[in-house]
């Protein structure tokens, strides 16, 4: 069993001196340090603590409130462990989900945590509301002339929603474009995903290529996902290949042919990634009538008389 520990503080300002502390003390060997708001769920450090945890791990947190502000994502993190059989343990409240009373605890003081922000946005509605009714037109003046640092804010913001949204839905179509990239182009494999975890829109190569690229430089995915897919050869290229193969081994079986062209990740004229000895005879004998490969009679016949040596007159 490994103890994760995760520290977080809201600003650039505070630090997290005081959780390393506490976390060192309960045992934990590597801990994950994040600068965030607990509101947003763009945290690439918790979502590499979460997939750091194996069997029989716990997550642990100083407090609660380090974690998630949210009980949906306070939640979705605990799901996300029980689902390779972690767990996750808050030092100063009493939440250990490896026990049931740990459990409940976790969800009477999630739900408390929630309500009490809702009550925070039910207040700061009603104050834009009074602040209306008073003539007052909300809106950030420094965006309005256009201030570089304002914009500079609004766009950290996109992208930690746009990262938020990535973890929340890789999930769903990591694990595809696991099972076809670097072998096939960003176009098919997003055709292949279709809308999964885009239900609004359907992928397209440059959005998937994007997203996964992002992932990849968060650490969350491996760096072999974004290679370049194979170069899919011509006809002729492939008759030039099957031609080189069987130049460098005149003796070489139709079957190890097959096996060479599905290493090299090339695929066969109808586009499958399984090649059989009949399709690559098929090949070969074009190859031997274009002049790309000796005919195997006349090879062997050529090697016999050779072997005879000169006849005598």
């Amino acid at each position: 069993m490994a103890l994760i520990g995760y520290a977080r503080v809201s600003t650039e300002d505070q630090a997290t001196f005081s959780q390393l502390d506490e976390l060192k003390a309960a045992g934990c060997a590597v801990i994950f340090e994040e600068k965030a708001s607990g509101a947003s769920r763009a945290r690439p450090e918790l979502a590499k603590a979460v997939a750091r945890a194996q069997r029989g791990d716990v997550l642990v947190v100083a407090r609660i409130d380090r974690l998630a502000r949210s009980l949906s994502h306070l939640l979705e993190v605990i799901e996300g462990l029980e689902a390779v059989g972690a767990h996750f343990k808050s030092l100063r409240d009493p939440i250990d989900t490896s026990t049931p009373q740990g459990k409940f605890a976790l969800q009477v003081l999630g739900a408390a945590a929630e309500l009490e922000r809702a009550l925070i946005r039910e207040r700061t509605k009603a104050g834009l509301r009074a602040a209306k009714a008073r003539g007052r037109v909300g809106g950030n003046p420094a965006l309005k002339r256009r201030d570089p640092e304002a914009i500079a804010q609004l766009s950290a913001i996109r992208d930690r929603q746009y990262m938020a949204d990535l973890l929340a839905s890789m999930a769903a179509w990591l694990p595809k474009v696991r099972a076809l990239r670097p072998a096939n182009s960003w176009g098919k494999v997003a055709k292949t995903l279709g809308r999964l975890g885009s239900p609004d829109r359907p992928w397209t190569a440059d959005r998937l290529s994007r997203a996964v690229r992002r992932l990849v430089a968060e650490g969350l995915a491996e760096s072999a996902l974004i290679e370049p897919a194979p170069r899919k050869p011509p006809k002729d290229d492939i008759l030039l290949v099957i031609a080189g193969i069987k130049g460098a081994d005149p003796e070489i079986s139709l079957r190890a042919i097959a096996a060479r062209l599905e290493d090299m990740r090339i695929r066969t004229p109808r586009g499958g990634t399984t090649w059989s000895a009949s399709s690559v005879k098929a090949l070969l004998d074009r190859a031997e009538r274009t002049g790309l490969v000796t005919p195997t009679g006349k090879a062997s016949s050529n090697r016999q008389r050779g072997s005879k040596g000169p006849k005598d007159p």
